[in-house]
């Protein structure tokens, strides 16, 4: 990989890094929130909410722009409307005596940007790159990218906190600004091969490609749903227990809830590094993964201890740390370049709705006993194991893909 692919790979994991920062990092701080703003926990809720259904929103309409204008072109605005909407939160804070509505409005912005950011990362790095070796290993350090923004949250929203308790969102618009400059001096989208189809014809090869490919497209969508489910109502779990059993909160609690996110960093990137253009490994490890989060979450009804649980919820996240990069690589590498954009949306919508179900699961099955919890985890992660490995099918090694009104070969997941 040359030196300017390399520059330009790092400043695209900056993206969802910082995509993630600006959402998870304000979790630790949302009672402080609750508290300044007078707010019920239904209001405190919304904010984190209205991000996660504004991204499942908008998340297809960007994809297919980045379709037929470019990627760049939808991934600059983007960003520079999350930094608008957190620059919004922060004045509404500090000026205003009722804050609340700007700061909905504000939130509403940052999940419209961050749905033309993050997801457009994916697609992209597969237009960058021809070999399918050098894809997958791009995705590995995008996946681990998007896990470290999650490791460092808690931490880096704690320390802001301790400066003002809005200073998170006044964050936001600083790291939204680095993220513009990074991809916009060491990012060189490649050029577009041909013009994009009319929109009837676009929707028409769409339709062909899930007719055909189908199967294995839906699995991995709901694949990538199913494990950020698992994994965000693990953590949301694990922050109450660490606070009601053990009495951490602040940075300490962050720093623990950091432990189990790092093993899920160091498996994604290492995953990455490993699958190369291999897609029967990929679905091997990808079924193996979700396998091992099944029995973690499964044991964890019969851990009394909460560092054992730990240590458990740590192994679901080595397992979903594996399995996240297959599925990417499955997304980028068997769907053509015209089309990969809007399909990649849809599966990072459902990756979004994981992400927005998670903590209300954790909520209702997770007291007074956590036990419903633990065996739906376990059997959101059985179920996924059994789908990875009956509706995914690699193909041979150099089957056929569909790119629309012919067809021509180029490596694809799955027959």
């Amino acid at each position: 990989m040359s030196r300017t692919k390399r520059s330009a790979l790092l400043a695209l994991s900056s993206i969802p890094l910082i995509m993630t920062l600006g959402n998870s990092m304000l979790i630790p701080v949302l009672p402080a929130i609750r508290r300044k703003l007078e707010l019920t926990p239904l209001q405190t809720s919304l904010i984190i909410t209205v991000f996660s259904v504004m991204a499942i929103l908008f998340i297809p309409p960007a994809g297919w722009l980045s379709d037929r204008i470019g990627r760049k072109r939808v991934i600059l605005p983007c960003l520079a409307l999350a930094g608008i909407g957190g620059a919004v939160c922060t004045a509404a804070i500090i000026w205003l005596k009722h804050p609340y509505p700007y700061l909905l409005a504000g939130r509403i912005l940052q999940g419209i940007g961050a749905a033309g950011a993050a997801p457009i990362v994916m697609p992209l790095v597969g237009d960058m790159f021809k070999s399918k070796e050098q894809v997958s290993e791009g995705l590995g350090l995008i996946e681990t990218s998007n896990t470290f923004g999650k490791v460092l949250s808690p931490i880096i929203g704690s320390v802001l906190a301790m400066l003002a308790w809005y200073a998170p969102f006044a964050a936001i618009p600083v790291f939204a600004a680095v993220a513009v400059l990074l991809v916009a001096l060491l990012v060189r989208a490649p050029a577009k091969k041909d013009e994009p189809q009319p929109l009837p014809a676009f929707l028409r090869t769409l339709r062909r490609i899930f007719r055909q490919k189908g199967r294995w497209l839906f699995a991995v969508f709901a694949l990538g749903g199913l494990g950020m489910f698992i994994l965000f109502a693990s953590l949301v779990h694990l922050s109450d227990a660490l606070e009601d059993r053990l009495g951490l909160d602040g940075v300490w609690k962050g720093a623990v809830l950091a432990l189990p996110l790092a093993v899920l960093c160091t498996a994604s990137y290492v995953t990455g590094k490993l699958i190369g253009e291999r897609k029967r490994r990929m679905k091997v490890i990808a079924t193996a993964g979700f396998a091992l989060s099944a029995c973690a979450t499964g044991a964890c009804a019969a851990a009394d201890g909460i560092w054992l649980q730990l240590a458990l919820f740590s192994a679901a996240g080595l397992g979903i740390g594996a399995a996240l990069p297959c599925l990417d690589a499955f997304i980028t590498e068997g769907i053509d370049e015209a089309h990969r954009g809007t399909v990649g949306s849809f599966y990072s919508s459902m990756r979004f709705a994981g992400v927005a179900l998670g903590p209300p699961a954790a909520s209702l099955l997770g007291r007074p006993n956590a036990d419903p919890l633990f065996w739906c985890l376990a059997g959101a992660g059985a179920v996924s194991a059994l789908v990875a490995w009956l509706a995914i099918r690699p193909g041979e090694p150099n089957p056929r893909v569909y790119t629309g009104p012919r067809l021509v070969g180029r490596p694809s997941p799955s027959r």
